[in-house]
Parts: structure tokens; C-alpha cells; sequence
């Protein structure tokens, strides 16, 4: 098994993870939205990654916050150098219909969706509502 976060706002659950999964590999990606000026559209960037094999693993894949689906699907185009694993567990705390549709769409049939709550809409930013705020600020602090 690996656990992938995405990074930041994923770290305490990914702690949280290794209490149960204490064996398992860990892999780390940054994935963030970049807006240009005011505009509600907004691309994900993915710049880091660090992972083991993951060919013919058990992929688990947490993200506090499932909101449009756009940060994950880029996270699983970069997970494909790394190998294909055998199954994918998507683990999100608050997720919103469309992304969750989104999700449904984009990843392989061996994907697993594990979610707590679902928030019907998305603001005209692609933001969950009501939500809860942005996750890495409400565990780290604002972004410097």
C-alpha cells in the first residue's frame, strides 16, 4: 500500500493514515490553483512529487477537500510515471456532487471513493459551499 497526500492542506490527515496503515509506503504530491488576476477560472499546477513504484499497489489517495475534481485528476496524470497501481482509494473529508461526478469520469474503474460529507454546490470560484475554508490555512496558518 502507499499513501499519496497532497500537500499541504493533507498532512494531518496523512498522519492520521500512517496510525492505521503504519506499514504502508509514502508518497507526497504538490498540487495547488493558480488564478490569473480575478478570474473565477483557475488552472492546477503540479510541482512536486516524491513516490515509490506504484505498480500493482494499492494506491490510497488523500485530499481534505474534493471541490471541482480538477486537483486530482492532475495528480493522477503525474501518479503515471510512477506505474499503475492495482487499485485507487480516493479519501476526502467534504466533497461537492460535481466534483465527485468529475472523479467518477476521469479515473480508471478500480478507484475507490471514501468520503464523509457532501456539499451540493460549488461558488463561482469552484469552492465548496459551505464548506469548510481552505484546509491548509485552517491547519498551518495563512500562506506566506
Amino acid at each position: 500500500m502507499v499513501l499519496c497526500s497532497v500537500l499541504r492542506a493533507e498532512l494531518p490527515l496523512h498522519q492520521g493514515m500512517l496510525n492505521y496503515f503504519d506499514g504502508a509506503e509514502n508518497a507526497f504530491i504538490s498540487a495547488y490553483r493558480h488564478h490569473r488576476g480575478d478570474e473565477d477560472a483557475f488552472e492546477v499546477i503540479v510541482k512536486y512529487f516524491a513516490a515509490p513504484s506504484l505498480e500493482g499497489k494499492t494506491l490510497v489517495l488523500t485530499d481534505p477537500m474534493l471541490a471541482t475534481g480538477k486537483t486530482l485528476e492532475n495528480v493522477l496524470k503525474a501518479l503515471k510515471e510512477h506505474g499503475t497501481p492495482n487499485q485507487i482509494h480516493i479519501m476526502s473529508v467534504i466533497g461537492s456532487k460535481s466534483g465527485i461526478e468529475h472523479v467518477k469520469n476521469v479515473f480508471p474503474k478500480n478507484t475507490h471513493l471514501w468520503i464523509a460529507a457532501i456539499d451540493t454546490e460549488l461558488n463561482s470560484k469552484g469552492y465548496i459551499l459551505p464548506g469548510i475554508g481552505d484546509a491548509g490555512d485552517l491547519a498551518f496558518g495563512e500562506k506566506l
